[in-house]
């Protein structure tokens, strides 16, 4: 068996859902589909949540143009009336139940019950086409089988209880394909969670171990794995193969091509992720596999945006190492702030992290008594992988530097923002 995972790009109108259904028609091994939520779901429903949080009453109308465009896309897809329909009215009066009740105000527990729609949404309406035009196609709510602890907003999976369920729920012996939601899971107690932004790719890695998959597909609209985000480096290359280390340094540095938790389910069990394009799917995209071979090294260029750079200083001027960096580095954790880079001095250490605002503003309230903090926003991190000087310079030519780390194979900068860009 496969697992296929389509994103949100693929699934943004109903000419997308029926390409998803050709190139699922024909592949004649059994299938499991992820589905992220449609086009800017995940954002719509972003800005639904902050409204009624504050008190807007007019989160309300925002949630009704959701609603609009995923009506727009049934009623394209199969005309009025249909049962497709049915299940999504009823699906969207649930989320407009929940948001007229009481919520418990916890930011990231409300943001993965209300958020989480996006995908039941896509995932029923993919289900329905695929029965409706070809018979197959069963609809699973992952949240059920696919458990998680209760840190929302970023869930662990509980791999053992998982796998037991999820072996159970996709019996081949019953039908030849499932579709099922990416992103999400279930706490014990039955309450929903994610596992982190654009986390479709780990949910089809999860899945894809615990199945033993002969491989994983993931859909995009890129043609592959690319040297560098061609809007920022028009001549970008795609990379036949690479292997899994270098897949989890790319993303580690902040390429979008793929989640960073995907690949470690996969290397486990030796399984190739292919990364092909939905909109030339006789193309074969680059794989990502354990054995693979690099034909050409070509630099790989990679931009981290939305970047805030940390200096914290202990008041006392005692060196930063031992004690005090387990003390700030504790903190980073139990605010949830996923560290991309550390420079560390004498007294000092600067840390550059996602721009996750009131995270950090917290962990600097919690630093206060014994550290100064202060940080820098509007910041960009760049890395090469495989650098040469030409590559460095093409990158940070007229750029103010802040920091530079260089190893063997990689260098990284963290840049003021370039204005106007």
């Amino acid at each position: 068996m496969k697992v296929y995972k389509f994103g949100g790009a693929s699934v943004k109108d109903a000419s997308g859902i029926r390409n998803l259904a050709k190139i699922v028609t024909e592949e004649s091994d059994n299938l499991v589909i992820v589905v992220s939520a449609f086009g800017k779901t995940t954002n719509a429903l972003e800005k639904v949540l902050k409204a009624r949080l504050n008190g807007e009453a007019g989160y309300a109308d925002l949630l009704n143009e959701v609603y609009i465009e995923h009506l727009s896309v049934i009623t394209d897809l199969f005309g009025q009336g249909s049962e497709a329909k049915g299940k999504i009215d009823f699906s969207f009066a649930l989320l407009r139940d929940y948001l007229l009740s009481s919520l418990i105000g916890k930011y990231d527990f409300e943001y993965d019950q209300v958020v989480s729609y996006g995908e039941i949404w896509s995932t029923t309406i993919v289900a329905e086409y695929l029965k409706k035009n070809f018979q197959y196609g069963d609809w699973c709510d992952i949240r059920e089988i696919l458990l998680t602890d209760d840190r929302y907003r970023d869930a662990n999976v509980l791999w053992s209880e998982s796998a037991k369920r999820i072996k159970s729920t996709f019996d081949f012996s019953k039908g030849r394909i499932y579709v099922t939601q990416g992103f999400i899971g279930g706490t014990t107690t039955g309450h929903t969670t994610t596992l982190g932004r654009e986390g479709s790719d780990y949910t089809a890695a999860i899945l894809g171990n615990i199945l033993d998959a002969e491989c994983v597909v993931v859909w995009k609209d890129v043609p592959g794995i690319l040297n560098a985000d061609p809007k920022w480096i028009p001549e970008a290359q795609k990379l036949e193969e690479i292997s899994y280390r270098e897949a989890v340094e790319m993303s580690f540095s902040g390429a979008k091509v793929i989640h960073p938790k995907t690949i470690k389910p996969l290397h486990n069990k030796n399984i190739p992720l292919y990364v092909r394009s939905f909109l030339t799917p006789e193309e074969k995209g680059t794989v990502i596999k354990v054995d693979a071979i690099l034909r050409k090294i070509m630099p790989v260029f990679i931009k981290k945006e939305d970047q805030i750079l940390i200096s914290i200083l202990p008041k006392d001027f005692s060196f930063v190492m031992g004690d005090n960096l387990s003390r700030i580095f504790h903190s980073f954790i139990s605010h949830g702030i996923r560290v991309n880079l550390v420079e560390a001095s004498a007294v000092s250490i600067d840390v550059c992290v996602d721009d996750e605002r009131p995270k950090v503003d917290s962990l600097i309230l919690d630093l206060k008594e014994e550290y100064s903090a202060v940080y820098n926003e509007n910041i960009e991190m760049l890395s090469i992988r495989h650098y040469t000087p030409e590559a460095r310079e093409l990158i940070i030519k007229g750029r103010e530097i802040l920091i530079e780390q260089r190893t063997r194979s990689t260098v990284r900068f963290v840049v003021r923002k370039e204005t106007g860009l």
